[in-house]
Formats: C-alpha cells, structure tokens, sequence
C-alpha cells in the first residue's frame, strides 16, 4: 500500500500530462491565410459575391476621394443616440445606463467592432526588469512587463502582451497614468559609466585577444580607442511639431507616469494574422465568424489586460489612467475608452473612419476602405455595408444602425479629448475633420445628460462648424482642439495634461 500511494502521484502526473499531449494534438493546427484567402472566406460566410471599392487617398488620382463638402452628407441624418430602439425619448440618465447604453453597445459589437468572447483567457502579468533612467530632466523608474496569456487550451499559439510602466521617481504618492499605443520598451536605458564602462571595455578587449593574439598591436597602435562609448550625458530632444518637448519629457514634467504598449503583442495588424494572437487563440487558429472581434477591439482589449495590472501598482492612481493613440491607434483608443469604462479619460489623435468621423459621411476616408484592404480592424459583419452584390442584396453606409457619435457617446461622463492637426502639415483630408467635428457635437448631448460638459454652444451637428486652428480646448469633459501640426497628437499634449488635471483636481509637482 506504501508503495502503491507512493507511486500514485507520478502515475497522476504522467496521466495528466498524457492527457493534455493528447488534447493539444488533437487540436487542428492553427489556418494559415493570407489576407486575400481570408477576406474571401469571411465574404463567403456572409453571401457576399462583391465589395464596392474604396477611394483612393491621392488627390490625383481619378478615383480619388470625395472632398467636396456639397456631396459630403448623401446619408444626413444619423443616428440619434438619446432615442431608444423602440422611438421613445431618453430623458434620464438612468433610462440611459439602463436602457440605451446597452443597446448601443449591443449594435457596435453586433455590426462594427465584434464581441469579445466570454472565454478569453486569464493574463498573468510578469516585471521582466527594472531601470533607473532620466526622461528630460526627471529622474524615473522603467518597468518592463509581459502579460503571459493562458494558452493552455491551444498550446500552437502564444501570446505575451508587452507593456513598460514609466513613472517618476521621485514621486510623494500613486501618479495618473496615461496608457500610449506603440512599441513598447526602455525609453531611455541607464548606461553603464565609469568603472562599469571601464570594466566592460577591458573584458571585451581580453576577449577579442583570446579569439585572435593578432589585435594587440592594433590595441597598442589606437591606445585610446575602445570597443564602446559612453552616450551624451544630456542629449537635446527632438520637438514637437509646437516646439515644445516631446510627449514622454511633458509628461513626467507634469508629475504623470505614461505606460507604453505594444498592441501588436496582442494581435498582428493584418488579415493574415486573424488566425494566430489573442483572436486565432481563443478561436483555436480557425477563421473567424461574422460576429467576431476584428484587431480593433482586440487592441482594446488588450489595453484592458494592460489596466489590469496597473490597478495593482502602487506608484500609479489607478482610479486616473488614461488611453492615447493617433490614426489606427487614435481609432483603437476611442474603441478602448467606449467598451471599458474603468479609463479615466482619453487623448483620441486623428481617428478618422472607424474612430470619430461619421461613417455616413462620403469624404475622405470610406466606409469602402474599411470593408476592403482594413476589413481585419472590424467584425466580418462590416463588410456587409461595403458589398455591393451579395445574397442580401447590397447594402451602403447608411444602413449601418449605429455610427461614431454614439461610439463617442460611450465614453461620458468621462474626459474624452478629440485631437486633429491640419491638412497642411500632414494630417490629410483623408481624415474628414468636420466629420469628426459634427459627431463630437451631436455626442455632447449625452455629456449633459449626464451632468458633464460638451460642445453645445455650437448648436445642432448639421450645422456645426470647427472652431479656428489652436483655439481651445473648446468644450468641457468632452473637447475638442484641433492644432497647426500633422499626423500627430503631440502638439496636443500639454492642452490636454492641463484640461486634465483641472479635471481630475491634480497638482503638478512644482
């Protein structure tokens, strides 16, 4: 009997262990696609025989873009985000927590961004490691982080989220956070100087001896030449576009932490890649169905991960975190602050289609764009609204139920800073920053209801004209400032870190 209950744990592990060999080899290895293949199969899914084309982004070109406001709006009007699906009028901010929230949640998730499956596995969050480093002048602590996803249920896919937490150093207590989509990693690395810096020369020059006797004398003829050199102790930073410092030296300056993360650590941005990341995980490396999630929501998820273990951080206010990207990330950040409500406020930086430009409108940027060479940002289901043969008939940006201004809608009462820069230096007509504009406006109806601020000074959205370049920021919890730069939100960043701690009733250090 000993020896049996001796042996029984071995003989349980070696079963178990059995067991899941046997499940992961079970398991259909993951599809391999290329976006072509997997466009065709999600169209064949829905019926769809053929997508209309999308516009060219050259102004040029014969099938360039519309940007004439006169043909701007063929779908005027837009779904109104304070009128309940059965046409009654909401009056409460109850009857909107309760009652249109969902509804407008359920129609983004159903027709534009896809649902988030109720299975996605567990993130186990890991400090890989820690730097000591100097943003600008302030002395900061860099975490470098991997959230682990559990692929135990399909070992062929592995995910591993990469994130760096940067917080200032010497801080009295927990900092806002503003979560940046982009690579991640140490943004400024502690080098090695003095002693170490001589220590590392001596030991590479003894090891380039050992592989070749020969070097001596060429040591002995450059006697003060070595093999690494110490960096500028201070090296000028490239400006923004205002001249002011870059985004990461505004930050810490102003007392705040920033988190860097990759979203393409969570899923790749392309359409071969649908089968493989957090979507091709939780759909064991098989296509997607309509309903899906596209990368767009994936990213947003993934931030979420990201908040998951900023909450657990004591050098960061985990009730202040904030979300920010430009163009496909501006329109991922509006996608994040919309479906997680536990963000605090967000920087949503040249957006366009998909982000806080009205799909209905026909300029620049078209709903055709995104159903054609972006079709993977979105769920299967989108593609419906750029076909213009299929088994449904053929359907346009108008029959689409919901569009950006009740995505932006999503976000009150909390502080949502819309963010374009101008045609001139870069941020292209492509954009459609009016069409941005109008559904900011039409969204700050919701604000109010809400007991927060919106822009609704400027009257109704048809009618809506953008206030002048660099004024502002116009509006109160939901803002707005369009500046003199390009394709970037970081002229931006000072107005909005100010707007913000107004808000939040920050201090900055002084």
């Amino acid at each position: 009997m000993r020896l049996f209950f001796s042996l029984f744990p071995v003989v349980w592990l070696a079963a178990g262990a059995t067991a899941v060999f046997a499940q992961s080899t079970a398991l259909p290895p993951p599809v391999t696609f290329t976006a072509a293949q997997d466009q065709q199969n999600m169209m064949d899914q829905l019926g769809i025989k053929a997508l209309r084309p999308g516009p060219s982004g050259n102004e040029k070109a014969p099938n360039h873009a519309n940007y004439d406001e006169s043909k701007a709006n063929p779908f005027p009007d837009i779904p109104d985000p304070l009128t309940l699906n059965d046409g009654r009028k909401v009056t409460t901010a109850k009857m909107w927590w309760d009652q249109r929230r969902p509804e407008i949640v359920e129609m983004e998730e159903k027709y534009v961004y896809g649902r988030v499956p109720k299975d996605v596995p567990k993130v186990t969050w890991t400090v890989t490691a820690v730097d000591h480093e100097m943003i600008g002048f302030t002395p900061v602590i860099a975490k470098d982080l991997i959230g682990e996803v559990d692929n135990s249920s399909y070992p062929a896919i592995s995910v591993k989220i990469h994130m760096t937490l940067v917080t200032p150093a010497n801080a009295k207590g927990p900092v806002p956070v503003l979560m940046m989509f982009g690579p991640a990693g140490f943004p400024s690395p502690n080098e090695p100087r003095g002693e170490e810096l001589e220590h590392l020369n001596d030991s590479m020059k003894a090891l380039l001896l050992q592989q070749d006797p020969s070097l001596k004398q060429v040591f002995a003829d450059h006697p003060a030449w070595e093999p690494f050199k110490a960096s500028p102790l201070f090296q000028p930073p490239q400006l923004n576009a205002d001249g002011d410092p870059p985004n990461q030296w505004e930050l810490v300056a102003a007392g705040w932490g920033f988190a860097l993360f990759d979203p393409a650590s969570v899923q790749a941005d392309n359409g071969a890649g649908l089968t493989r990341g957090i979507i091709g995980l939780v759909n064991k490396g098989q296509p997607r169905k309509p309903e899906d999630w596209g990368a767009l929501r994936a990213w947003a998820w993934g931030a979420g991960r990201g908040l998951d273990y900023l909450e657990t951080d004591p050098a960061v206010d985990a009730k202040h975190v904030g979300i920010d990207g430009v163009s496909r990330y501006g329109k991922a950040t509006l996608v994040t602050m919309a479906f997680d409500q536990r963000f605090y406020m967000a920087l949503v930086g040249s957006s366009g289609k998909g982000g806080a430009t009205l799909l209905r409108r026909n300029y620049g940027e078209a709903v055709e764009s995104l159903t054609g060479g972006e079709y993977y940002w979105m769920a299967g289901n989108f593609m419906k609204y750029g076909a213009s043969n299929a088994a449904f008939g053929s359907k346009t940006p108008g029959d689409i139920p919901v569009d950006s201004n009740e995505l932006i809608a999503l976000c009150a009462p909390r502080l949502t800073f819309i963010s374009y820069g101008v045609p001139e230096k870069g941020d292209a007509h492509w954009l459609d920053h009016q069409g941005s504009f109008m559904a900011t406006v039409d969204a700050g109806r919701v604000f109010v209801l809400l007991g927060a601020k919106g822009l609704e000074s400027y009257g109704d959205y048809r009618t809506a004209k953008m206030p002048p370049v660099n004024d502002g920021p116009v509006g109160g919890e939901l803002a707005w400032r369009q500046h003199d730069g390009g394709h970037t939100d970081a002229p931006n960043m000072k107005w909005f870190i100010q707007w913000a701690d107004k808000y939040m009733g920050y201090t900055p250090p002084q």
